[in-house]
């Protein structure tokens, strides 16, 4: 049943093959299949070599150990895993072979497999519950910071990012090595992750402190890049511009009013039709030249890329016949915002380098060097996920992995191209994306205090799960800037924006306009654009605070470049969860509505309507007021002013 191989324990029974081995610093990979060989595809793990592992046969059972963690298996298969000697975790049994006589009935095991048609399996993987908080896992539009108790859907859409990497109290962190779809349970009962269809089971712990068990995952799945400091700054963007000409008059007012905005963004739309990636002349004549202008100012241009080609594109007909095209199982379309489209197939190389080709052609050659990826998850009519085929298998088999392969293809064109400070812009992420110099965005939501509290949990846990760059649209997506209490809103999520790894202002502010320039059908008015979304477009009142941060965030340059560097070092977030900071403190796994921004900022937003002051718990230590100067000692909870133009933000002295 056990054998040591190749630095390996190996364990064969009823048909049944599982390895472990070590694979990082203090880590472990398990990986287990039904079939008569592994898949050699690694996923987030790619290139990461095996370690060298302490492996003791000891009876009817083995024995596997790499630094401070260390697997137990007996005679009939169940894992146990300990951190310095001491048990986190342990696969759930409930079967005749451990429990009889006592519950023969349920046979219930810890890795089940259901074989479907065409050879793969329905997977469960199941621990014991544990008492335990858990954080992590990407971005789920819920308040929930403590993932105890939730389920969580493994599949990716508009506003949600799976990312299969958890933390937990106990000291150890898991990745589910698998971008299948599926759902996760973290119950008061038994912890299960289920794939609807996968040939083999692939999971990696390891253990330490909160930092280290980020340095450990990152390591292995890969660090953010070092963050170009010229876009540290804010970001203008709006849904949406529809001319060379508007984007000059923002860009030129800004520096009129002596307000340094760091990049703006050209939304979608902007082209001829979805699936050609270029700019439309008619609206945008002189494309170079509008970026040389921008650049006089010392502002960086973004341009909106969507993965969708509409069936009447000059590109269509070739790309569907060279397969470069997500494939609908039924029916024709993928897509049909606005055109009756289908999706490039990002996990297919050559339609990678195709789709950079074009924008590498029609953009890259005239000086705009960033990117916006938008629709990354792919976005479908209808999330039929058992309805699409790609490039490396079904949508069900690797659908969760498009994100990363769709980052992919513009960090290596741009990188081939010699580009250094890659900076792109994403709409959804998986396990290894933080490696592609993506921010991630918290992708189309509604614009009122329930949501920004779930956009306050989802950056934690994205940022726990290893990706670092990150923000929002600054108000929400979707706004009625008309609506009692907005301007409120707007100057909360600002501010909070502020201490954000991005500051970036977007928006489909309504009501909604049309606004066409012309009589054409095609064109810069047959897709709507929201209002106007500079900092002056709220009131003069409104303007004068949003100004303020924005110095804040320019003054805060130096220390952010910093805390961006430790990112690419050492795989730590940029916003943390307060325990990550400080996990020797009880108090800092309850507070759940602050963090540090970096080790040296403790940034406590107000995410409730109408609030003018907030509770705030200080570790240990010495804790300087921003707004007010005055120092306060740590090891206590306070009560801090927090008037409209103030958000509670202290510093560790």
């Amino acid at each position: 049943m056990f054998e040591i191989k190749d630095n390996m324990l190996q364990i064969s029974r009823n048909g049944e093959t599982v390895v472990i081995y070590a694979q990082g610093q203090d880590a472990l990979r398990v990986r287990a299949t039904m079939n008569c060989a592994f898949d050699d595809r690694d996923w987030a793990l790619e290139g990461a070599p095996i370690g060298n592992a302490d492996i003791r046969l000891e009876g009817d059972g083995a024995v596997i150990t790499n630094g401070a963690l260390s697997a137990r298996v007996d005679r009939l298969g169940k894992i146990r895993f300990y951190k310095n000697g001491v048990q986190i975790l342990e696969e759930y049994y409930r079967c005749y072979e451990y429990d009889m006589p006592h519950t023969p009935s349920l046979r219930i095991v810890a890795r089940e497999y259901k074989p479907i048609r065409g050879g793969d399996y329905e997977c469960t993987l199941r621990f014991e519950a544990q008492r335990e908080k858990l954080y992590g896992m990407g971005q789920y539009q819920q308040d929930c910071l403590d993932l105890k108790g939730c389920t969580l859907e493994l599949a990716q859409r508009n506003s949600q990012a799976s990312v299969p990497f958890l933390l937990s109290s106990l000291g150890y962190g898991f990745l589910f090595n698998q971008p299948a779809v599926g759902k996760a349970t973290f119950a008061k009962n038994v912890t299960e992750w289920h794939v609807e269809s996968v040939r083999q089971l692939d999971y990696w712990i390891t253990v330490g402190t909160p930092k280290q068990i980020l340095a450990n995952y990152t390591a292995l799945a890969g660090r953010a890049p070092e963050f170009p400091e010229n876009a540290l700054g804010l970001w203008q963007c709006k849904l949406r511009y529809r001319t060379q000409e508007e984007v000059l008059s923002v860009a030129r007012e800004y520096h009129r009013r002596g307000i340094p905005l760091d990049v703006i963004v050209i939304d979608f739309f902007h082209w001829t039709r979805q699936g050609e990636w270029k700019f439309d002349p008619v609206y945008w004549p002189d494309p170079a030249a509008m970026v040389r202008e921008l650049k006089s100012y010392g502002i960086r241009c973004m341009i909106s890329v969507w993965p969708t080609v509409d069936k009447k594109s000059e590109n269509f007909a070739e790309m569907r016949e060279n397969g470069l095209l997500i494939r609908p199982e039924r029916g024709s379309q993928c897509f049909d915002f606005l055109g009756d489209s289908y999706l490039y197939d990002a996990t297919n190389p050559a339609a990678q380098a195709y789709l950079w080709d074009k924008c590498r052609r029609n953009y890259f050659e005239d000086g705009i060097d960033m990117f916006w990826l938008d629709e990354a998850e792919p976005e479908y009519t209808a999330y039929d996920f058992d309805n699409y085929r790609y490039y490396l298998g079904t949508d069900l088999q690797v659908g969760n992995v498009y994100p990363v392969m769709h980052a992919k293809a513009f960090w290596d064109g741009q990188t081939a191209a010699g580009q250094k400070d890659i900076c792109n812009l994403i709409r959804c992420a998986w396990a290894g994306s933080q490696k592609y110099g993506v921010v991630l965005w918290s992708g189309d939501i509604i614009g009122n205090f329930e949501t920004l509290r779930d956009q306050f949990a989802a950056g934690l846990n994205v940022s726990l799960a290893g990706i670092p760059w990150w923000t929002t649209d600054i108000g929400g997506f979707f706004v009625d800037v008309t609506a009692p209490g907005h301007k409120e809103l707007l100057v909360r999520w600002f501010e909070w924006a502020t201490f954000c790894p991005v500051l970036r202002l977007h928006g489909d502010k309504g009501p909604c306009e049309s606004a066409p320039l012309d009589d054409r059908d095609w064109g810069g008015g047959f897709c709507h654009t929201g209002r106007d979304n500079e900092l002056w477009s709220y009131g003069e009142d409104v303007y004068e605070i949003l100004k303020h941060y924005v110095a804040v965030r320019e003054q805060m340059k130096p220390y952010l470049k910093e805390v961006m560097r430790e990112a690419s070092e050492n795989g730590s977030p940029v916003m943390r969860a307060m325990f990550y900071e400080f996990p020797d403190d009880p108090m800092c796994w309850e507070a759940d509505e602050q963090y540090m921004f970096g080790s040296r900022y403790l940034v406590a937003p107000v995410l409730y309507a109408g609030m003018a002051e907030r509770d705030v718990y200080l570790p240990a230590g010495k804790w300087k007021n921003m707004a007010t100067g005055e120092v306060l000692a740590g090891g206590q909870k306070v009560t801090v002013a927090a008037p409209l133009e103030v958000i509670p933000v202290f510093e560790k002295l």
